[in-house]
């Protein structure tokens, strides 16, 4: 497994992380949870990435107990802040100084831990002042209950204007979490040139496409039992691009590349990730262990540049690049 550093900051890593979004808690038991994080332990991930939204906070629950155990020191445990979470009253959700307050406490307290060491806006909150969010993330940091600061899905804009806010509070913002992979590009153009700027890195979710970059959605053939596209679970993603009887013709079209380079199509769509260098991480998941197994292979994995190019060759115009597609996908309100 390899390291790299999280921004401009002294920490490093895992480049392959595991997130438990859509699946701790909820699709998979919690003995097929502990297994898949003790995969990911065997296969050298020391970094683990949750959410208090991800199955109404269970998900964290079950990596806490999934990583009793283990040395803390040794691991770099990621959680995040906005979408609502319990009975959705009109505080539950939000980047209010209230609810990150009360919040990062039901984090550490299901996790098992005394500190994350980084806690994420999960949104941009429309509805806050960027000065009181980022006050009472610095609160936080000070308290000691989070070593560091990130955002997800934030605008060039919105990051650029909370930069010099954290810096003047001495909080660490270092990172961003968006949607990154071969198809979807929106970040390219503004965010990760913002974010070299300014210090912070990305670390990316949705790397394979929630699948369709597998190559299991067949052109012409219906889509297979119990997969995202079938269960209409996640961001809707998979579906709309399993529709696609082009791009899916195209994916299958990436799998000599793949094979030319010893690699199943999930690994090399991890690996093209990792290849931007303002990535810090790609974040997989898995619901059973030996995805973990499969997907770590793709760290330390370099892609020549005619594979690159050959990529975007076939890729063509599925590849969906507009920069605006980050705001438009984000919430003008608080979902609470």
């Amino acid at each position: 497994m390899k390291f790299r550093y999280l921004g401009d900051s002294g920490l490093k890593i895992s480049e392959i992380t595991y997130g438990n979004w859509l699946t701790h808690g909820d699709q998979i038991e919690n003995d097929t949870a502990t297994a898949c994080v003790h995969a990911a332990l065997d296969a050298g991930i020391t970094t683990f990435d949750t959410a208090d939204v991800y199955a109404n906070t269970k998900a964290e629950s079950v990596l806490g107990q999934a990583l009793a155990g283990q040395r803390r020191e040794s691991l770099e445990i990621f959680t995040k802040v906005y979408w609502p979470t319990g009975p959705r009253g009109h505080n539950d959700c939000g980047l209010s100084r209230k609810h990150i307050l009360e919040s990062i406490n039901g984090s550490l307290t299901r996790l098992r831990t005394d500190y994350v060491d980084l806690y994420q806006a999960h949104r941009y909150d429309t509805e806050t002042p960027l000065e009181e969010t980022l006050l009472a993330f610095a609160d936080v940091v000070r308290a000691g209950k989070a070593l560091y600061i990130g955002v997800s899905e934030w605008t060039a804009e919105q990051i650029r204007a909370a930069k010099p806010i954290a810096d003047e509070l001495h909080v660490p913002l270092v990172s961003n979490q968006p949607r990154y992979n071969m198809v979807w590009r929106v970040i390219e153009d503004r965010v990760i040139p913002t974010c070299k700027e300014l210090g912070l890195s990305q670390i990316v979710w949705s790397p394979i496409a929630e699948g369709v970059l597998t190559g299991k959605y067949r052109p012409g053939q219906p889509v297979p039992a119990g997969s995202r596209a079938a269960s209409k679970v996640g961001t809707g993603l998979a579906q709309r691009l399993s529709s696609d009887q082009t791009l899916l013709e195209r994916v299958q079209r990436l799998r000599p590349i793949a094979e030319g380079l010893d690699l199943t199509l999930a690994q090399l769509a991890v690996a093209w990730v990792l290849h931007n260098d303002n990535v810090a991480a790609a974040l997989v998941g898995a619901s059973r262990p030996e995805q973990i197994a499969s997907n770590a292979k793709a760290s330390g994995v370099e892609l020549p540049a005619e594979a690159l190019a050959k990529i975007d060759e076939v890729l063509g115009d599925s590849i969906i690049r507009d920069p605006e597609l980050t705001a438009a996908n984000a919430p003008s309100s608080r979902p609470c």
